[in-house]
């Protein structure tokens, strides 16, 4: 067994304190780092790219920022399509406005004015807090929606209301556009959700995430013991509408190329955020990983084994698919709340004690 391991010795904070206390996952995320930087991009082709890798490296950092609001602080939302088309049209302008800035700073631009968005909408929240929250969010994932549709400024005045991304290079590597090579745009997204993580489990780790588990937990004697109720929520929809801004600049301008907001961000992108973290596990980086991962790779599953393999027709293998998305979030709101997080961490815990699990 690879985690052999009877008890715990730790002899010092440090030790005791860290991301990975066991060394085997510890070498397993350096490889997991070396795998996706040093060996993906050279193995890469357009189809794996658009179809898994891009759509799933997006998702995860907006999972990873509905996750801190929902998961880490207990602020139920469904406005995260709403946030997205905020970072896809911050980047447009940006990018039709400021051509020679770089598209790094292009990016963490939208994200910043998605930042500002979320706590101006998140406002609601120390005043009213559950189903009230979350109708809250939905009137303004349905205003940001209809303000992009009817508002010429935010699409430059174009005449089909659609917005398409300029091409634009980073180093000399094209990033955008139709002739962007399918490695450069992974490492472009790579790069944003690493450094997304590793700044979400940090802060998640530190006084900031102890904060937005307090009020998560009970939000009255969190008051009680000193915590800031207005810091503590407005800093989780900041930081959460950030990393979702992020992720709706690279959807619209890296993966996709041309948008159009109803279609592309309306409600159901909201929801499938919401299903990727309750699947994954609320309150866990690890589980916004594991729900994004499933919810991309099951269309392509049941495509290859219901459309090419067994000869279902298209419109039956997308029908199961809703059924099966539904199952399963039933089964892990009744059986296990903190989903595929939980269950892999269990597993690892049998391991731990081995040869005596329990």
């Amino acid at each position: 067994m690879f985690y052999r391991e009877a008890g715990d010795f730790k002899t010092s904070y440090t030790d005791d304190s860290q991301t990975f206390p066991i060394k085997f996952d510890r070498y397993r995320y350096y490889v997991v780092l070396a795998v996706a930087f040093g060996i993906i991009p050279f193995v890469i082709n357009d189809y794996w790219a658009n179809a898994l890798l891009l759509p799933f490296l997006i998702y995860a950092i907006a999972a990873i920022g509905l996750n801190i609001l929902v998961g880490y602080c207990g602020q139920v939302s469904l406005g995260t399509g709403g946030f997205m088309a905020v970072g896809a049209y911050a980047c447009y302008k940006l990018m039709t406005s400021f051509p020679d800035v770089s598209m790094f700073i292009h990016v963490i631009l939208a994200g910043g004015i998605t930042a500002i968005v979320g706590v101006l909408f998140g406002l609601p929240s120390l005043r009213i807090k559950g189903f009230y929250l979350a109708v809250a969010t939905l009137a303004a994932q349905f205003f940001l929606v209809w303000l992009f549709n009817r508002v010429p400024w935010f699409y430059n005045y174009s005449a089909s209301g659609q917005i398409n991304a300029p091409e634009r290079d980073v180093f000399g590597i094209i990033i955008t556009g139709p002739n962007a090579p399918a490695w450069a745009t992974y490492i472009f997204c790579l790069i944003f959700l690493a450094v997304s993580a590793l700044i979400a489990r940090n802060l998640t780790r530190g006084t900031t995430g102890r904060t937005w588990m307090a009020i998560r937990d009970m939000d009255i004697a969190a008051e009680i013991i000193g915590v800031n109720p207005l810091k503590a929520k407005m800093s989780a929809f900041a930081v959460s509408s950030f990393f979702i801004g992020i992720a709706g600049a690279l959807f619209f301008a890296v993966y996709l190329g041309a948008v159009e907001v109803g279609e592309v961000f309306g409600i159901q992108k909201s929801f499938l955020v919401l299903f990727m973290i309750i699947i994954g596990g609320l309150g866990s980086i690890f589980g916004s990983f594991a729900g994004a991962a499933f919810l991309v790779l099951l269309p392509v599953v049941l495509k290859v084994v219901g459309v090419d393999v067994l000869g279902w027709p298209t419109d039956i293998v997308a029908h199961l698919q809703l059924v099966i998305v539904g199952a399963l979030i039933i089964m892990f709101l009744i059986l296990e709340p903190h989903g595929l997080a939980q269950l892999w961490r269990v597993a690892k815990e049998k391991l731990r004690l081995w040869p005596f699990p329990h």
